[in-house]
């Protein structure tokens, strides 16, 4: 499944996702079953550890691939999500080319890198070993989150790092790395954006990005982005709770 995601990415396929910030297998697994190509786990600002990560990695099994945002950009982090699995990682706030090279080193075995090996549930507790190894480092996605305008500043220096296989936009953060947090819809915000996704087109990279809600998603998409995580998982589950309430209250005069 990992092979497959990476070739509908690298072939910029529309994919369309969302965040799960949550330690609920049940939800991704809703997520999933409702057609979503790709899930966003975000152990940065999610209440998602590693254990988690490979609860809802179980739950889904071939049913969605997963990237996971790391929490920081350590070492440590790299292996360990890695040997849960999943399809690949986000880097956050991943600002140089010199970030990016040190961590497309962690990520690859050797000789191509420095990848730890371990017995872990990516190859089945040692009963695909030598299969996962030979494919690993073809196969797992790596993401740099531009989410900085020192990112969009080097943003040709970090796509040409090898190894890079995407860029993903947080657009809130980098507006508030230009001092008009929240504002993404400013005209030196979207300027921002639009040059980060015009670096990946030049060299034919996949450029996604966030969008909070399904219109933005479409905009996004219409626009040249090519993969969008759509809203996140309390967002959708409050949006609807609250449709809910609102139309049951506007029904009864309350």
């Amino acid at each position: 499944m990992n092979a497959r995601f990476k070739a509908r990415l690298k072939n910029r396929e529309k994919l369309i996702g969302t965040l799960i910030t949550l330690p609920a297998p049940e939800l991704s697994e809703i997520a999933a079953g409702a057609g979503f190509d790709w899930l966003f786990l975000d152990m940065e600002h999610g209440q998602l550890d590693a254990a988690g990560v490979q609860r809802i990695a179980q739950a889904l099994g071939d049913l969605c691939p997963c990237l996971v945002r790391l929490p920081a950009n350590d070492e440590m982090w790299v292996k360990k999500i890695l040997d849960i699995g999943v399809a690949g990682l986000i880097f956050p706030h991943l600002n140089t080319a010199e970030e990016a090279e040190a961590l497309v080193h962690w990520c690859r075995y050797a000789p191509q890198g420095t990848r730890s090996v371990g017995i872990s549930r990516a190859h089945g507790y040692g009963r695909r070993f030598d299969e996962y190894l030979s494919k690993a480092n073809a196969d797992t996605t790596l993401v740099a989150q531009i989410e900085h305008i020192d990112a969009v500043r080097n943003i040709d220096w970090i796509l040409e790092v090898p190894g890079i296989d995407a860029a993903f936009i947080g657009p809130y953060d980098l507006s508030a790395s230009m001092g008009k947090p929240g504002r993404v819809a400013d005209p030196d915000v979207r300027e921002a954006v639009a040059l980060v996704r015009n670096a990946c087109a030049k060299r034919n990279l996949p450029a996604g990005i966030f969008a909070r809600d399904a219109d933005t998603a479409s905009r996004a998409l219409s626009e040249g982005f090519t993969f969008v995580a759509a809203g996140m998982d309390v967002t959708l589950y409050s949006g609807a709770a609250a449709s809910v309430v609102d139309k049951l209250r506007a029904s009864s005069g309350h």
